[in-house]
C-alpha cells in the first residue's frame, strides 16, 4: 500500500528520533522518486540531529532506502546531494551495519526463453505478497550478458530469504533465486546513444521536449504530471533549471543525461549534447 505523504514523514520522525535517542543506525523502506522529493522538501532548512544518507546499492539507484546515521560515526564517503543528504553506492567507505541493511536476490532465467522485462520481475514479486516498498531497483540482464538472462534485486535484507525460497517463477518462466550480499551486485553495461540538438534555454520542458521527441508543451504536461525527476528526485516545476550532468527520467519513455553545453548557434540557441539510454 502506497504512503500517504504525512505517514511517511511521520514514519520517518521515528526513526531520526530513533538514531538520536538510542545512538544507533536506523533505516527506512525504499523510497521512490516521489517519496524522495518529500523527504527531500522535509530536511530541507532543517538541521537534523544525525546525518542522512540515500542508499540504494549502487551510485546511480533509482530507488533508495533512508538511512539515519548518529553523529558520532566516522565522515562517510558519499556523493552529496541537495537538501544536505547524500547518497552511498554498493558499500565502498560504509558502515557494515549500513553495506548489511541489503542483499543482492539474483535471479536466473533458463537460456533460449523469452527474454522477461522488469515489469514481468516486479509483477512476480508483487504476487508473493510483498509491498514494493521492501524491495529497490531491479536491474535486469539479457542472455548475452556473462551472467546469462535474469535479474539482480536489491532488497531489503530481511526479506532476502524468504524470496530466495518463494520466488520461483515468473508468468510461465522458471527462475532460480539465489541471495548475494549487496558486495555482489552485478550492473550489466547499458547501451546508450549520444543526441546533439539546440535548446531555446536549459530549462527542463526544452531538455525533455529534445530527448525524447516530444512538444514543449507535451513536455511541460508530463512534468506537471509528476511523472519526469531529474537526479532521481521527482520535480514538477518545467522552468526548473538543468545543469550539465543532470540526469533525467520521464516514466514510460526513457532516462537521459545532458552531458555537455557547448555554446550557441548562430539563431542564440544553446548547444547541447544528450546521452540517451536505450
Amino acid at each position: 500500500m502506497m504512503k500517504t505523504d504525512e505517514l511517511l514523514i511521520a514514519q520517518l520522525e521515528d526513526k531520526i528520533q530513533q538514531a538520536d535517542d538510542w545512538g544507533v543506525i536506523t533505516s527506512g523502506d525504499f523510497l521512490d522518486v516521489h517519496q524522495r522529493k518529500v523527504l527531500m522538501d522535509y530536511v530541507r532548512g532543517r538541521k537534523l540531529p544525525v546525518r542522512l544518507l540515500l542508499y540504494g546499492g549502487y551510485d546511480d539507484a533509482e530507488r533508495c532506502m533512508p538511512v539515519f546515521l548518529p553523529e558520532y560515526l566516522p565522515d562517510i564517503e558519499v556523493k552529496a546531494s541537495e537538501s544536505g543528504a547524500g547518497e552511498a553506492g554498493g558499500g565502498h567507505a560504509l558502515p557494515p551495519e549500513v553495506a548489511e541493511l541489503l542483499k543482492v536476490v539474483r535471479v536466473t532465467a533458463p537460456k533460449g526463453g523469452r527474454q522477461l522485462t522488469h515489469r514481468d520481475y516486479l509483477g512476480s514479486l508483487l504476487a508473493l505478497g510483498l509491498d514494493r516498498e521492501v524491495t529497490g531497483d531491479i536491474l535486469v540482464r539479457k542472455g548475452e550478458d556473462p551472467l546469462g538472462a535474469g535479474a539482480d534485486i536489491i532488497v531489503e535484507a530481511g526479506i532476502a530469504d524468504f524470496i530466495e525460497m518463494n520466488y520461483d517463477k515468473a508468468g510461465r518462466t522458471n527462475l532460480k533465486a539465489s541471495v548475494l550480499p549487496i558486495t555482489e551486485l552485478h550492473v550489466a553495461e547499458v547501451e546508450t546513444v549520444k543526441k546533439h540538438d539546440t535548446v531555446a534555454s536549459l530549462r527542463l520542458d526544452n531538455i525533455v521536449s529534445s530527448a525524447f521527441n516530444l512538444s514543449r508543451a507535451k513536455a511541460a504536461d508530463a512534468i506537471r504530471r509528476g511523472i519526469v525527476s531529474v537526479n532521481n528526485i521527482e520535480t514538477i516545476k518545467p522552468d526548473m533549471d538543468i545543469e550539465e550532468g543532470d540526469k533525467i527520467v520521464l516514466r514510460g519513455k526513457g532516462k537521459t543525461i545532458l552531458r555537455e553545453v557547448s555554446g550557441k548557434s548562430r539563431k542564440d540557441r544553446i548547444r547541447i549534447l544528450l546521452e540517451l539510454f536505450i
